[in-house]
């Protein structure tokens, strides 16, 4: 068994990337750009929404940055559920899990609010007893504030709590707070796992479910 379990959200349990290429894209398209392959779009992804925007459009000053950035937030606040999904099998295992009695959470640096109505959109509000975002500390990931927060929340034991994600900043981010970290082979950057290697790597959200509860 293990004390808690942190979760990634964009490319570790939700398949978002058609509705984030269409949010900035028509970002894009609205600064009169020409629009970004997806995987182009997912190699942004994963260090906030500002980050996201001035990757997809470098050069900009402070005032264009921020008014960007507000023509994509508001776009996805709009299409974050046009075509969004759980991986396969992820469902299952957060039923399985959430049963067990696991005190389950996300740490995202997706804008929380933004989180919450997605997880809510995909009925599993009730399995997490926590989910941050990246503006709910002053630091985003790999800062280890949001797992030191969870881990304080849920009386945890560091060795016995794993970060699960898609990419190496996950995997900085569970070094940086001394937890285990789980690499998914799927997601948006896991190629990234090259520069920082998780603990372990795994195929199936399903498989790290029958690891933590297996006797």
């Amino acid at each position: 068994m293990k004390d808690l379990l942190i979760f990634d959200l964009d490319g570790t349990l939700i398949d978002s990337k058609e509705d984030l290429v269409s949010s900035v894209n028509a970002m894009l398209a609205w600064k009169h750009r020409a629009p970004l392959p997806h995987d182009v779009v997912a190699s942004y992804v994963g260090n906030g929404a500002p980050m996201l925007v001035k990757r997809a459009l470098p050069g900009l000053d402070e005032d264009e940055h921020l008014a960007a950035l507000q023509f994509f937030l508001d776009y996805y606040r709009e299409h974050m559920l046009d075509a969004t999904v759980l991986y396969p099998g992820v469902r299952e295992a957060l039923d399985r899990l959430h049963r067990s009695g696991i005190p389950l959470s996300i740490l995202t640096n997706k804008p929380v609010r933004f989180s919450e109505r997605l997880i809510a959109g995909l009925g599993l509000s009730a399995h997490f007893f926590r989910i941050y975002g990246g503006n709910s500390f002053e630091e985003k990931k790999p800062h280890p504030v949001g797992i030191e927060r969870l881990l304080a929340e849920a009386a945890a034991d560091p060795a016995r709590t794993v970060m699960v994600g898609d990419s190496a900043v996950d995997v900085l981010t569970a070094r940086a707070a001394s937890v285990q970290a789980c690499g998914v082979s799927w997601g948006f950057q896991p190629e990234t796992f090259a520069q920082a290697p998780p603990d372990f790597i795994i195929d199936d959200l399903r498989v790290l479910a029958e690891m933590v509860l297996e006797p």
